[in-house]
């Protein structure tokens, strides 16, 4: 692995491009240039943006050979873009709004290529083109949503609206509102040697794995700071939920309290702190949070689902994580790599519209 090093005008160049924000391929452009200039390696780089080693040397190679500007934008591409009016904007959005083949249970971006160019909607077209009139349209025919949301009682109603103020508040360093929730994570490991990813080649997976057991990952984030932190522990009991408690606690020391949304779980309280670090201490960390419920069956009220929903997409992906150790090196990685970024949460469901939306007065 050839290092490489950004001029300093450079390194400044991809900072700012990071600290400002933008699209989303510049900013993952810029990121690989830095974690390089940082001596990551390819597959550190890879998996933290979730990209492709070829990717990350080709970026590396654009530099080398063109400068910062060939690195962090793409070439003009040769031949005549395909036209897409309003017309065949319409009919694309009419088919993925009409119901898949029989033999399939919704549609895919592969699938409405290739329906679009048998119908004679168009004569090309890319799945990137199909994806962004999609966007436009915010039409996700592969993605479904499930929720239950129980009789509307007063307890349900009273905790909602709750965490929905919490929510409203301003950004306020004396008391921030940080949310917790927590995942599992199955250990996956390939059967056969080889299949491993190479430097510069495609990575193979085999269809046969074995399984190493699971372990959990606590996740915390700071919405309107754009605050991360996730830890992976072997499993979920009081125990550990004291510690990652007592971890989060101390990033936060100058704060005069914490404000803290979270599900009733049974292990999401005083006690397990109690009983890991004792009564003195134990209620000392407690006392340091202003803890606020999430209803029964509303886990979608809490934003840590958001971050870790991203965790998942960004981090665990489709991947096969064999050891708890290689688990906390990928997400540690993540971590660094996600607050760089400063990623704010916008969360925009109120007291108005759950009353609009759930139809009940207050």
């Amino acid at each position: 692995m050839i290092p490489l090093k950004l001029q300093e005008e450079d390194l400044e160049k991809v900072k700012s491009i990071i600290k400002t924000g933008g699209e989303g391929r510049l900013i993952s452009r810029a990121m690989t240039l830095k974690m390089k200039h940082q001596n990551f390696s390819n597959i550190e780089v890879s998996e933290t943006l979730d990209i492709t080693p070829r990717t990350v040397i080709n970026i590396c190679n654009y530099y080398r050979d063109s400068g910062i500007d060939s690195a962090l934008k793409d070439d003009p591409r040769p031949g005549q873009p395909v036209q897409i009016d309003d017309r065949i904007t319409s009919q694309i959005v009419a088919l993925v709004c009409s119901d898949p083949p029989e033999e399939f249970d919704r549609w895919s971006l592969e699938l409405l290529k290739e329906k679009v160019i048998q119908k004679k909607i168009v004569k090309k077209i890319s799945k990137e083109k199909i994806r962004i009139i999609l966007q436009e349209h915010d039409i996700k025919p592969w993605r479904y949503d499930m929720w239950c949301v129980p009789d509307l009682d007063e307890e349900f109603i009273s905790r909602m609206e709750d965490v929905l103020d919490v929510y409203e508040m301003p950004l306020n360093e004396d008391y921030p509102v940080i949310c917790i929730d927590e995942k599992p994570v199955q250990l996956l490991d390939d059967k056969r040697e080889g299949s491993k990813c190479k430097e510069g080649k495609n990575r193979k997976i085999d269809y046969e794995y074995k399984r190493n057991g699971s372990v959990n990952v606590f996740m915390a984030t700071e919405p309107k700071k754009g605050f991360y932190h996730a830890k992976v522990t072997d499993n979920r009991k009081g125990k550990e939920f004291a510690k990652y408690l007592c971890s989060i606690e101390k990033k936060y020391t100058s704060a005069k309290r914490i404000k803290l949304i979270m599900d009733n779980l049974s292990t999401h309280k005083e006690k397990s702190l109690i009983d890991f670090y004792g009564e003195e201490e134990g209620k000392r960390i407690w006392s340091r949070f202003e803890v606020h419920y999430t209803p029964k069956h509303a886990s979608w009220l809490n934003q840590a689902e958001i971050a870790i929903g991203m965790y998942s997409q960004q981090c665990l992906g489709k991947r096969r994580i064999g050891t708890i150790d290689d688990l906390r090196k990928k997400t540690n990685f993540w971590v660094k790599a996600i607050n760089r970024k400063k990623i704010i949460i916008k969360w925009k469901f109120n007291k108005i519209d759950a009353r609009e939306k759930f139809e009940y007065e207050k």
